[in-house]
């Protein structure tokens, strides 16, 4: 069976689910370092890729080309926009990741990269300039999950970013034009890379801070990176009895 391959920035973001492998074997392949386990019946490679989407992308491609996993989890801490709803500790999930700060600054202002008629890629005859799209299946399977276990998780647009928004008035302004909910620095990749050889992708984060004035001492990293570690554990859980799940969790597929 094809295993799960899970992407995280930094060690954090997959100490806790190490640790549940069984018969961990830790490999090096073109430089991206990661771990092979069991988690019941299902195969598990783990990769720390490192953080920003130059080496999301990277080690993204490197797993997938090496492993063929019939799903990839992008998982880690982020940032909520005031006004999302949301509060330190709680759970996303990713219906579609935005390039947000990708385009070209002119005399009028920001302009994205569908002003610039620049693609990233194209999907079943459909450009796509900022916005990736992920898989409708997996979240949907994780919403179900949450709901029936009684956890909070939302489902909304993340934004990728390379500068990360270190005031309240960036956050607005970027919440308010792409209508996102959370923010981070590697989804958009991890999806975009998916997308080109086919495979899943699900993204889940928990939430380590709000994006408002940037001060350290607010925020609950440890906290965010355990409770969507833990929520990936009981999904991949599910996974493994799929015919004798305690809950209904027959979706179209995307």
């Amino acid at each position: 069976m094809k295993p799960i391959l899970i992407i995280a920035a930094v060690p954090l973001e997959t100490l806790l689910l190490e640790n549940y492998l069984a018969q961990p074997v830790r490999s090096k392949a073109n430089g991206m370092e990661s771990v092979e386990g069991m988690l019941g019946n299902l195969r598990v490679v783990v990769c720390t890729a490192g953080v920003g989407k130059i080496n999301a992308a990277a080690a993204s491609a490197v797993m997938i080309e090496r492993h063929c996993p019939q799903l990839v989890v992008s998982i880690g801490c982020a940032g909520a926009y005031i006004g999302s709803g949301l509060s330190i500790g709680d759970l996303v999930v990713a219906s579609d990741e935005v390039l947000v700060d990708e385009g070209v600054l002119v005399e009028e202002g920001w302009q994205d990269l569908r002003f610039m008629s620049l693609p990233v890629l194209e999907l079943g005859g459909r450009l796509c300039f900022n916005t990736i799209p992920l898989s409708k299946h997996a979240s949907e399977k994780a919403m179900q999950l949450a709901d029936y276990y009684g956890v909070f998780l939302m489902r909304g647009r993340f934004a990728t970013v390379s500068t990360c928004s270190g005031t309240s008035m960036r956050g607005a302004e970027l919440s308010r034009r792409w209508n996102v909910i959370a923010e981070n620095m590697e989804g958009a990749a991890v999806a975009q890379v998916c997308l080109r050889f086919g495979v899943d992708c699900l993204e889940i984060r928990g939430i380590s801070n709000l994006v408002e004035e940037r001060d350290l001492k607010k925020w609950e990293i440890q906290r965010a990176v355990d409770v969507a570690q833990r929520f990936i554990l009981k999904y991949i859980e599910e996974l493994d009895r799929p015919d004798t799940s305690p809950y209904p969790m027959a979706v179209p597929e995307m």
